[in-house]
């Protein structure tokens, strides 16, 4: 089923690839040139760049391109163009997104405490903006594409002067340009989620100024020439396909975690006595980190993950490796660590949800423990180092 997925979302890329080309002869024939944005090719090859520029980064892209929409329009025909292009929304979004960027420069002098609740609200912000780019934007400049479409005359000369085909353009553009924005959206919120998950302020700004990089060339290819832009819209939405589920998993995993955070869901929650969602930590039997499942004791009482793949899938199941597992108990979040020696791996990842309830996972699990690890871990060999009493680590009874 996964490869008949991806065969089909392909099939839909070659398409892409197929419109971009054959919208470039007619442009190129009325003007024997492709860079002239008035030509019907053009402005389809412009409307990709802007739907992958919108994915890139919901807010700014929508409230930037209403903006210029705005100041080049005529002052007498402003009132008739749509909600984006109006300055009650584009003049505050823009407002939000400069509060943003400071909120970026100013981060790394920030403690890591003070800088991630930011970021989390940063990232609610990116998936409602998301949302509605993909609801009430994207259709739009879909359907905008169609007014400079093939004139009437060539219509003619094939028979079909009397025919209108805006319809079925619409329902083969539309749902298509929502996919490709999906596709382009979660590979730009995964570098969201690293944001979010790491725990340097120095690597949150490089992260942030890539994404912002990679917006800038697809406006600035667009600009010098809309089929460049065009071209390199598609290389990112291709590359945007490949990653597509590692992209999902880790989106998913900062839903998440987003969710427990904002909503301190630790406070209300209870493990269950027999299987509990969590994610997995590394790759296991080929199956990804990140995957969302119920962990459980087998009847054989090994350690096994029941999981759906893109968490609709029918049912599968993966067994933990033998060993001594513990409790990581980190700042933010928690994690099952196999232990090994004196180190130890990472092999599940626990939503901020089981913060506080880690002495009841050893307990259901019949695991080896609790240990400090990340901050927490660092905290605690400092107050050693300093000659300071720290609590001892928890051992399973």
């Amino acid at each position: 089923m996964l490869q008949a997925m991806k065969k089909n979302l392909l099939t839909l890329f070659g398409l892409c690839w197929c419109a971009v080309f054959l919208a470039a002869q007619p442009a190129a024939a009325a003007t024997g040139s492709t860079t002239t944005s008035h030509a019907p090719g053009a402005q389809i090859a412009e409307s990709i760049s802007t739907i992958t520029g919108v994915a890139i980064s919901p807010l700014l892209g929508t409230s930037a391109y209403g903006a210029v929409k705005y100041f080049r329009t005529a002052e007498d025909k402003r009132a008739n163009l749509p909600w984006f292009a109006q300055p009650w929304f584009w003049a505050p979004a823009l407002v939000l997104v400069a509060i943003c960027l400071v909120k970026d420069t100013a981060g790394t002098a920030l403690p890591t405490a003070v800088k991630k609740p930011l970021d989390v609200a940063e990232t609610v912000e990116n998936k409602i903006s998301g949302l509605i780019a993909a609801g009430a934007f994207v259709p739009f400049i879909a359907m905008m594409s169609h007014e400079f479409g093939p004139d009437s005359s060539m219509l003619s000369s094939m028979g079909f002067a009397a025919a209108d085909f805006s319809w079925l353009y619409n329902i083969i553009m539309v749902p298509l340009s929502i996919a490709v924005f999906a596709l382009v959206f979660l590979a730009a919120n995964a570098i969201n989620i690293l944001i979010l998950l790491s725990p340097f302020t120095t690597v949150d700004l490089a992260l942030k100024i890539i994404r912002t990089a990679i917006l800038a060339t697809v406006a600035g290819t667009s600009l010098m020439n809309p089929w460049i832009g065009a071209v390199w819209a598609l290389i990112i939405i291709g590359i945007s396909y490949f990653i597509a589920g590692w992209s999902f998993r880790l989106s998913h995993f900062g839903a998440v975690f987003t969710w427990d955070f904002f909503t301190r869901r630790y406070k209300r929650f209870t493990p269950d006595p027999v299987a509990n969602k969590l994610f997995l930590g590394r790759k296991i039997n080929k199956v990804p980190a990140r995957t969302y499942g119920r962990l459980s004791r087998n009847e054989a009482g090994k350690l096994v993950l029941n999981y759906r793949p893109l968490l609709v899938l029918p049912s599968r199941t993966v067994e933990l490796p033998d060993g001594n597992y513990a409790v990581g108990c980190g700042l933010v979040y928690c994690e099952i660590m196999r232990v090994e020696g004196d180190g130890a791996k990472t092999a599940m990842l626990l939503p901020p949800r089981y913060r506080g309830h880690e002495t009841e996972l050893v307990r259901i699990y019949g695991l080896t423990g609790t240990h400090e690890v990340g901050i927490l871990a660092a905290w605690k060999w400092l107050k050693e180092l300093c000659g300071f009493k720290v609590q001892p680590q928890m051992a399973a009874a």
